[in-house]
This record gives C-alpha cells, sequence and structure tokens, in this order.
C-alpha cells in the first residue's frame, strides 16, 4: 500500500510539474506575442520599461535595420538603404510566398553602395544564419572597383518574414529564387555579377540556371548543396545515424528544429550565447584574421537580431539539404546545365568540401575557376579550366592568410584580390591592376 501511495504520489508531482511547466511555457509564449505586437503608451514610464519586462525575446525589424546601421557606421563608403517591394503575387510562381491575410507586399531589404560611373554591378547574397552585413569587412574595397548592391534574402535579416508553408524542394527553392527574380526586376537590374556565399551559394546557383541572361559572372564562396548524401557515401554519417545521438539528431533535423530557436528559446540570454560564439568563432578560435573589439560587439549584436527574429527564411533547412548538409538537389547533378562562367572560392579551413565543385567542373561546359585550398595551411590555388578540351589550360597559386567558411571576414585582403582577379575582364579604366594577377598570383 505504501509503495503503491508512494508511486501515486510520484505520479502527481511529476504531472504537477509538467502542468507548470506547460503553463510557463504557454505564459512565455503569449508574453512574447505580445510583446511583438502591442506598442507601448508612448512618452509613458512603460515605454522606458516596456523592453527588459515584457519583450522576452528583445528584438524587431526595427532593431534589426538599426543593428546593420551601426555596424555599417564603419564604413568609409556612402549608401543607400531601402526596402525594395517585391510585390504579392509574382506569376507562375512554384510557391505561395506571397500568401498573407492582408495580400500585403514582401520587401527585400537592400544596401546600394556608392560607386564609380559605369562600374559593373556585384550583387552579393549571404548564407544561412547570415545577412548582408556579414560583408561589412568587404563593401569598402569592392565599392572601389563595383557598384555593390547586397540583400537580405526573403525570410532573412530586415527583409520581410512571412510564414514558411513551403513542403517540399521544389517549392522551397521558388521561395528564394522568384522572390529574387522579384527583385531584379524591382531593381531594374538586367546584367550583374552575382556572387552567393555557403546557402547563398545554392541559391545563386540555382537562380542562375534558371536565369543564366542576367547574370555575367557567378562567384560561389564556400558554397553549399554541390554533393549529396549518395554522391559522398559517408561512411560516419551512416554509422552516426544508427546511434541513438544520431537517430535524435536526425529526428531535430527532421522536425526543423533550428539553430536559432535556441536563441530565441534563451530569450534575454540569448545576446549572451550569440557574444560566446561571435567572440569563439572571429576571436580565440579564428582561422585568420582578428575583429576589433569594436566590430566584434557591433557584429554581435547584429547577428542576434537576425537570429532572434520571427521564423521564416531558416526553416528552409531540412527541404534543402539532408543531415550533414548533403543537397536533396545537388548541384552536380545540373554542371553539365550551367551556362555561366563561374569561380569558385573556398577558404583553407572552409567546413564545405570543395571536392564537388571540382567535380561539377568536370562537367561544365563554360569558363570555371576554382579558388581552393592546396598544400600548405597558407596556400589557395586557383584552377582555370576553359572548356575547348577536358584539361586544365593553367594553374596559379595565392599565397595568402587562412581562412574559414567565413573567409571574407577572416582574410578580407587575399578574398578581394580573389574577387578583383575573377572579374578582371569587367574591371577597366582606373582598375587596370584588376585585369592582371594580382600580388601572391604565379604561374605555377
Amino acid at each position: 500500500m505504501r509503495r503503491a501511495a508512494a508511486a501515486a504520489t510520484t505520479r502527481i508531482r511529476i504531472g504537477m510539474a509538467a502542468e507548470e511547466v506547460r503553463q510557463a511555457s504557454a505564459a512565455a509564449t503569449a508574453a512574447e506575442a505580445a510583446s511583438a505586437s502591442v506598442p507601448a503608451p508612448a512618452g509613458s514610464r512603460w515605454a522606458r520599461v516596456w523592453p527588459s519586462a515584457l519583450r522576452w525575446i528583445p528584438t524587431s525589424t526595427e532593431r534589426i535595420i538599426a543593428a546593420e546601421k551601426r555596424l555599417l557606421s564603419i564604413l568609409k563608403t556612402g549608401y543607400v538603404q531601402e526596402q525594395v517591394n517585391i510585390g504579392s503575387a509574382p506569376p507562375g510562381s512554384k510557391v505561395k510566398w506571397f500568401r498573407s491575410s492582408s495580400d500585403e507586399p514582401r520587401f527585400i531589404n537592400t544596401v546600394t553602395f556608392d560607386s564609380k560611373e559605369n562600374a559593373p554591378t556585384l550583387v552579393m547574397v549571404h548564407g544561412y544564419g547570415a545577412s548582408q552585413g556579414f560583408f561589412f569587412r568587404n563593401f569598402d574595397a569592392l565599392a572601389s572597383r563595383f557598384r555593390v548592391i547586397a540583400i537580405d534574402q526573403l525570410g532573412w535579416g530586415g527583409s520581410s518574414r512571412p510564414d514558411f508553408d513551403c513542403r517540399s524542394t521544389e517549392e522551397t527553392e521558388a521561395w528564394f529564387i522568384d522572390s529574387f527574380e522579384e527583385w531584379r526586376k524591382a531593381k531594374n537590374l538586367s546584367n550583374f555579377i552575382l556572387l552567393g556565399h555557403s546557402f547563398g551559394g545554392y541559391v545563386a546557383a540555382k537562380y542562375a540556371l534558371q536565369h543564366p541572361e542576367h547574370v555575367q559572372h557567378l562567384i560561389l564562396v564556400g558554397s553549399a548543396g554541390f554533393s549529396s548524401e549518395t554522391d559522398h557515401s559517408s561512411e560516419w554519417l551512416t554509422k552516426f545515424r544508427a546511434t541513438w545521438k544520431g537517430m535524435l539528431v536526425n529526428h531535430l533535423w527532421e522536425s526543423n528544429f533550428t539553430p536559432q530557436r535556441i536563441v530565441r528559446g534563451l530569450g534575454p540570454w540569448g545576446p549572451d550565447l550569440v557574444r560566446r560564439y561571435t567572440t569563439a568563432r572571429f576571436g580565440s578560435h579564428s582561422t585568420g584574421e582578428l575583429l576589433t573589439e569594436n566590430e566584434s560587439s557591433l557584429l554581435t549584436d547584429y547577428i542576434y537580431h537576425t537570429l532572434a527574429a520571427k521564423a521564416s527564411g531558416e526553416l528552409c533547412l531540412k527541404h534543402i539539404f539532408s543531415l550533414g548538409a548533403f543537397a536533396r538537389k545537388p548541384l552536380l547533378h545540373s554542371a553539365s546545365d550551367w551556362k555561366v562562367p563561374t569561380t569558385f572560392i573556398y577558404g583553407h579551413d572552409d567546413w564545405m568540401n570543395y571536392q564537388g565543385a571540382q567535380q561539377a567542373r568536370k562537367d561544365m561546359k563554360v569558363p570555371c575557376e576554382i579558388i581552393s585550398p592546396t598544400g600548405q595551411f597558407s596556400f589557395l590555388a586557383v584552377c582555370v579550366q576553359l572548356k575547348d578540351t577536358s584539361t586544365v589550360l593553367t594553374t596559379y597559386t595565392l599565397t595568402a592568410m587562412q581562412g574559414g567558411h567565413f573567409v571574407f571576414i577572416d582574410n578580407p585582403v587575399g578574398f578581394h584580390s580573389a574577387i578583383f582577379y575573377a572579374c578582371r575582364k569587367f574591371l577597366s579604366g582606373d582598375a587596370e591592376e584588376g585585369l592582371s594577377l594580382p600580388d601572391g598570383l604565379i604561374s605555377a
């Protein structure tokens, strides 16, 4: 009897604890929703305490844009920030990303930097979990040669964040490709160099496959999405999936559990987690040039606000990639359809596998360059292939500092040299040095 009573008491306590957790969670969700939708009375005492007292996730679109402005304030080049209206119903789209209860238009947050007249246009697209401000170390140098335009993809950064209701890889690709095409039309761009980093490289490549007539040159930096799990034949991943940890991680992946959910779940403690990440990734564990204290502080603030905002574009993850970041519809399988000359850039310590790009180059029928690691830690190689033949015609070697997945942050000088060299045919006038091999490039 005593054991039965004790067991019953335990069950009651567990049930009560579970109910308390559920109620606390519901209360936090309600507070979060209220803080996001109900404005504090202007000029009142509540206006001063509202963010800290009632806003569980202390961010908003306005705060994202404000953090972006603070980060870009360290630049010397002038720029214009705008929210480009991409409408509410592009014809023929495979996904109704424009749907909303009020049929409101969507906007793409865009920054355009001052440039010299007739400079070639360079459009920069960020990767997963990032936004256009991640290129802050590159804007000044690149704007000296290009008309630089950087965007936040739909559902990221300061752009509109519609509810993400895609249910397939095809719909998810259309979410990003179609919204980018509507943005291009709104900006009246016809010919431009398109640069994409990581997941942004995947989107840029898929866009160029569908709309090659608008892209003069494609630059893929640490691009994701070239190989599938089958192509890679990953033995370690197969073994990992068979473990209980692997099954748990795979379940979380397929459930669309994103890193951003952790940041949001921590509420007011989220900024500290982001600070720890930024300090480690671009500080103590950096593979290249360290951030200054001011850069680190501004970037941390910016990253937090972009990660903690409403979930939208981030939910693409499970539809585009399987566990291990292997593409469900790999670019490697479309290599023979490539119509745009392409340059691949990888940092030496980039966790993205550049072998996929090497495999794709074999099937490409357009000029292709790969700036990739080889030999010692301080070396990168530029392999140039013109598909008049099946052989590599010219090979160059670039001596540069190490760089990881964010090579444009880790090694901005080397990154700029690589971009200028990749785009040498588009640079002219007072940028003639961009037409020749930059410092550090020698014929091997």
